[in-house]
């Protein structure tokens, strides 16, 4: 009971300027947090799952299958970064306007976001299908993988304007801590999806059977329907049963105050969100030139990364709201709190996913394929993705809760640091001293009696090393990422950030 009762303490999770007032008990702290996590958590595990499930079924067609569908990420990513960081701008914002009280500027701020998001995204997406190709070859398509990589970029990138649209709205949600809303959004959303994605994908019924392109096609139609339930949640809130609400007669739809209040945060947010892309980008790619074998194992391994990137990032959204929130409310204090809540609960939540995945690897990575040579790599790059755990929980959710005080430029510098120039050149470095020393080193010790005894790690070849070798580098990233957003949270200066 000692050891519980220490745990709920808050007395040392003060910030060194002390209260600014009453300052709730150590339940209702966890609780008020877990009210906002829980229901983003559940959205996010289950999103991650479906999108798992997606994977699978692809898988069932073949390596080259998933390998096409895993190239078209990163592009997409890239694509999307513009309205991630638009989105981190709108929570901000409205989170904070919350905390101070301040209705109508929220719903100001979210309809002019709304009204940018549409433009850009239309304007985009006539580009994107016209050099499908080209950034499908970019990204490290091979002639086994191109074509279906290109139509299925072409179907989801077709129906973006209602996802970017899906996600700004949500976004807005979130600030105000309604996550049950766009838990009901995204999980209907995905639901659709992977029941579409069973039909189209297999030709169950009268249903044709279109392989990736009815992957694709699955998922267009969810994101479709998941835009729909956004929006018919805003449009209900006019009523006043909400905080945030679209009205086509209240204030217009561009309000210059808004926009500059929203693109403050959001330009910090936008060099964070090109520095992540590009860095993803140019580590999938040096990964892509490895072979289809070592793609697909690489692919199969991200599924879990990012479900694990799902747990800290549900516990992520109540901390930024929060931190928002109490900012808006005058009390730093609190808003420090609520962050080393969150903080305690990733590296709980990183040991037991951790464990999960090191006892558990072999059997999950068989749910996806069974080529035995892509289930041996990805078992064993999985045992990367386990130390990942505790380190990226606390890196997303501490970098969660500085955006929600606005300190987005503090985050991109991180970012840009870490993921889009450390991730690649030390990913460079490993994949190309492998390939340099590799194979003569194999050739001297296959001569060799230790042959007999080394068997098992010989009897991989360079690029499965080399795929060891990027994921090592990307661990490196991340554990300077933790470190670096860990001493920022901790000196407090993004107490004072004005939004």
């Amino acid at each position: 009971m000692s050891i519980l009762k220490e745990f709920f303490s808050l007395e040392n999770l003060l910030p060194a300027s002390g209260a600014k007032g009453e300052i709730p008990s150590g339940r209702e702290a966890y609780g008020n947090l877990l009210r906002i996590a829980l229901p983003s958590l559940t959205e996010m595990v289950l999103m991650s799952l479906m999108g798992s499930i997606d994977t699978m079924m692809v898988g069932r067609i073949g390596t080259e299958a998933i390998a096409s569908v895993g190239l078209v990420g990163q592009p997409r990513m890239l694509m999307l970064c513009m309205f991630f960081a638009m989105n981190i701008g709108i929570t901000a914002v409205v989170a904070r306007r919350k905390g101070e009280g301040r209705q109508t500027d929220a719903n100001a701020a979210l309809r002019t976001s709304l009204t940018i998001v549409l433009a850009l995204s239309a304007v985009m997406t006539a580009v994107a299908m016209v050099f499908a190709r080209p950034l499908m070859r970019l990204a490290g398509a091979k002639a086994d993988t191109i074509d279906d990589a290109a139509m299925y970029f072409r179907i989801v990138t077709a129906v973006l304007p209602f996802n970017v649209l899906s996600m700004a709205m949500c976004a807005g949600q979130r600030g105000i801590g309604n996550t049950k809303i766009t838990m009901y959004v995204n999980v209907t959303s995905n639901t659709i999806n992977v029941i579409l994605n069973y039909l189209l994908i297999n030709g169950v019924g009268p249903f044709p059977r279109l392989g990736v392109k009815g992957a694709a096609i699955a998922t267009a139609i969810g994101l479709c329907v998941g835009s729909a339930l956004a929006f018919i949640s805003l449009f209900r809130g006019r009523t006043g049963r909400g905080f945030l609400y679209i009205s086509f007669t209240e204030g217009g739809f561009f309000n210059r105050d808004s926009a500059r209040a929203v693109t403050k945060v959001g330009a910090n947010a936008m060099i964070e969100q090109l520095a992540l892309r590009f860095g993803f980008f140019m580590y999938a790619r040096l990964v892509a030139d490895l072979g289809t074998q070592a793609y697909a194992s690489h692919t199969v391994c991200v599924q879990f990364l990012n479900l694990s990137f799902t747990f800290a990032d549900g516990i992520g959204v109540a901390s930024t709201s929060l931190v928002g929130q109490m900012l808006g409310r005058g009390r730093p204090d609190l808003s420090h709190i609520y962050g080393k809540i969150a903080q305690r609960i990733a590296i709980v939540g990183g040991l037991i996913l951790a464990s999960s995945i090191v006892l558990a690897r072999y059997p999950l990575v068989k749910l996806f394929t069974s080529d035995p040579t892509v289930i041996r790599l990805s078992s064993n790059v999985m045992l990367i993705v386990a130390l990942f755990q505790p380190l990226q929980m606390l890196s997303v959710i501490t970098s969660g809760a500085l955006r929600g005080a606005g300190d987005t430029k503090f985050v991109a510098r991180m970012m840009l640091v870490c993921v889009a120039i450390i991730r690649p050149l030390l990913a460079f470095l490993a994949i190309r001293l492998i390939n340099a020393y590799f194979t003569p080193v194999y050739s001297a010790l296959s001569a060799t009696d230790a042959v007999s005894t080394l068997s098992f790690w010989l009897s991989y070849e360079a690029p499965a090393w080399a795929l060891l070798g990027a994921w090592a580098a990307s661990l490196v990233d991340m554990t300077v990422r933790m470190v670096l957003s860990l001493k920022r949270f901790n000196s407090g200066v993004w107490h004072t950030i004005k939004v």
